[in-house]
């Protein structure tokens, strides 16, 4: 009776450990930054975001010229021209801020949006390349390894990379 005991106990240690292994998840990690750093789409997004920046910047900065410009002529004209006249230029030269201050606020938003729209379908890209590998390797979890402290799953960002076609 006592051997029927350790017999059951012992077989229901060892269906319970076999459980137990079978429940673990796979877990594999991939970097996800150094994917979008080679990507060539990445990298085309990357200089259209910069072409459009460098236009914005060129012409923020002939704003600001022309305003530094009209400042230093105003103000050799201040003494000899009417009250009137400082009047008006101080208003213009105050409209011209902000019409500076406008450009830079809107020039920061577009370009926000323009980033936005790009990074979205790349960003989507990527999450489908690594759900398709993930899933075709059995894995029930892919974590950023970027952020990883331990990762001693499988790395899959070259078969992410393979599948992205880069």
């Amino acid at each position: 009776m006592k051997q029927i005991k350790t017999l059951l106990i012992a077989a229901v240690l060892i269906l319970g450990a076999s459980n137990t292994m079978n429940a673990q998840a796979k877990v594999a990690h991939v970097d996800v930054s150094e994917i979008m750093s080679k990507m060539p789409a990445m990298l085309d997004a990357q200089n259209q975001l910069q072409k459009l920046s460098g236009t914005y910047d060129a012409e923020y900065k002939k704003m600001v010229e022309e305003y530094q410009t009209k400042i230093k002529k105003y103000e050799t004209e201040s003494t000899t021209a009417t009250e009137a006249v400082n009047t008006e230029r101080a208003k213009e030269v105050q409209d011209m801020q902000k019409r500076i201050v406008d450009y830079r606020d809107n020039a920061q938003k577009e370009l926000q949006q323009k980033d936005n729209d790009i990074m979205k379908p790349i960003m989507e890209k990527v999450k489908a390349s690594i759900q398709k590998v993930g899933k075709a390797k059995g894995f029930q979890y892919v974590l950023d390894g970027s952020t990883l402290i331990l990762a001693d799953g499988p790395n899959i960002t070259a078969d992410v990379k393979k599948d992205l076609g880069f």
